[in-house]
């Protein structure tokens, strides 16, 4: 991890303005500080985790650990207002990570996982564990909110666009 960062900069998405300063795009950006927070997280462990040494399990409690800072209510399943999508007042529920913003972390994380050395077969990143746990915070955040959970359904056929009221009422997550 002693090169963390460096690759980012050396990569695409990167320009250099007239004065030979390079400039990242937002995307790389966000990936290189996800990148040395985590890398920060395994250092602040005791004792401390070489990247080299990481697995899914320390992902996982980096996602835990990350829950703390999270802005989106989810009820709790005693809580008057679980299962509403826009419940009428304030409760003590928790806040968590919203599961798009977990989604987006871990691939940027998976990425540069493999652009810092990585190799595809060990990227704790891409697991099992982390896709069953990315799609049972986004199951329990959905039904907490009121909002079903449906796989999109691939048609071969061309659908109409007409008036579908289903698109209205039913939020879907890729």
């Amino acid at each position: 991890m002693s090169s963390s960062g460096k690759d980012f900069a050396e990569g695409g998405g990167s320009s250099t303005s007239p004065q030979g300063i390079i400039t990242l795009s937002r995307y790389e950006s966000q990936k290189r500080r996800d990148w040395n927070t985590f890398g920060q997280y395994l250092n602040n462990l005791r004792p401390p985790v070489p990247i080299s040494q990481c697995n899914s399990n320390h992902v996982l409690e980096f996602l835990r650990y990350l829950d703390q800072f999270g802005k989106t209510k989810v009820h709790l399943q005693g809580c008057m207002f679980y299962g509403q999508p826009e419940p009428p007042a304030p409760c003590t529920c928790p806040l968590r990570q919203a599961w798009g913003s977990l989604d987006a972390l871990i691939g940027r994380l998976r990425a540069a996982y493999e652009e810092n050395g990585g190799t595809p077969e060990t990227n704790p990143f891409a697991s099992g564990a982390i896709r069953v746990f990315l799609r049972e915070v986004r199951e329990c955040q959905a039904k907490a909110r009121g909002i079903p959970y449906k796989k999109k359904k691939k048609s071969t056929s061309n659908p109409s666009k007409g008036n579908d009221d289903s698109s209205s009422s039913t939020m879907h997550f890729s």
